[in-house]
């Protein structure tokens, strides 16, 4: 269970303090307890309930009216006001209470709607990514555990490769090859998942080997596949001071491949990177590469 302070609910729901310490005294919207120094602390609940009321509330909802609601008139007036595929904020909101409810029901249903109504590459650049960056932070925090991030990257995995198995094939000949990889150890595969997808709905041809894959059958891939490029996703492995090291045994394995890199791990400044090597900051940069380097023969 989380304790947060006034300061972390701020940060965690976008709701500013001073607002919250309003709904809290004058319509008991939360319910924290004191410590022995007579500081006030929040619960899971408190959070979650939180983010439900802002999201009724972004919605044009009058508080006095939210602060009369149960939890379950509360939890349905969430799901039946979220319609506007647009109001961004508002679906990561609801999308964390259902989260944090483990109501799986709900959470698919939300996401679902938002990729019917943006389309899929929007839905996750607007909605799924900020979603899992409000994740990191209340993992952070103490507010989420392993079953939550579990349940949301399970459905979020689910969807990639069901919305990446509906796209048109494509014939290698006629494309830039990728080869897309995790290093060996590393299991953090979404956003990989989802370079996957919007490289092949652009018409290019994937090679995708997945998790966990050793750098020496790299090799052999290139010699046989002879891919345009390689890209792999840095976020736990390997080590911080191993990073130069593995990305210059992957150069040397396959020196004629250009190799993009991308994750937290890619990040680090002191880098060496060579005339091959590409690193990635945002996932918008990877999305700006695939468009430059769209196949023309692919069918408008």
């Amino acid at each position: 269970m989380g304790h947060f302070s006034i300061s972390d609910l701020e940060n965690l729901s976008g709701i500013k303090a001073h607002t919250i310490r309003m709904w809290e005294q004058r319509y008991g919207i939360l319910r924290p307890v004191r410590t022995s120094t007579n500081i006030r602390t929040y619960c899971d609940e408190d959070l979650r309930r939180l983010l439900n009321v802002a999201t009724l509330c972004g919605r044009g909802y009058r508080i006095s009216r939210v602060a009369q609601l149960s939890e379950q008139e509360l939890s349905q007036a969430v799901m039946s006001c979220c319609d506007d595929a647009h109001d961004h904020v508002q679906q990561v909101n609801a999308m964390l209470a259902s989260m944090l409810e483990m109501n799986e029901l709900h959470l698919c249903k939300q996401l679902v709607w938002t990729i019917q109504q943006l389309g899929f590459e929007k839905a996750f650049m607007h909605v799924a990514y900020p979603f899992l960056a409000r994740i990191g932070i209340m993992w952070q925090a103490g507010t989420v555990n392993p079953a939550h991030e579990h349940l949301v990257t399970n459905i979020l995995r689910q969807k990639l490769m069901a919305a990446t198995d509906a796209l048109v094939p494509v014939q290698p000949a006629e494309s830039l090859r990728w080869v897309l990889f995790l290093p060996e150890g590393e299991m953090h595969e979404l956003a990989l998942l989802f370079m996957n997808y919007t490289l092949r709905a652009r018409g290019h041809h994937v090679l995708y080997l997945g998790q966990n894959l050793p750098s020496a059958e790299l090799e052999a891939v290139c010699e046989t596949y002879k891919p345009y490029a390689l890209c792999t996703v840095m976020t736990a492995v390997p080590e911080r001071d191993q990073v130069q090291a593995y990305i210059d045994r992957v150069a040397r394995l396959c020196p004629d491949t250009v190799l993009y890199l991308y994750g937290p791990l890619a990040h680090q400044e002191n880098l060496v990177l060579t005339s091959s090597m590409v690193r990635l900051r945002l996932m918008t940069d990877f999305l700006a590469v695939a468009d430059q380097l769209r196949p023309t023969t692919v069918a408008q």
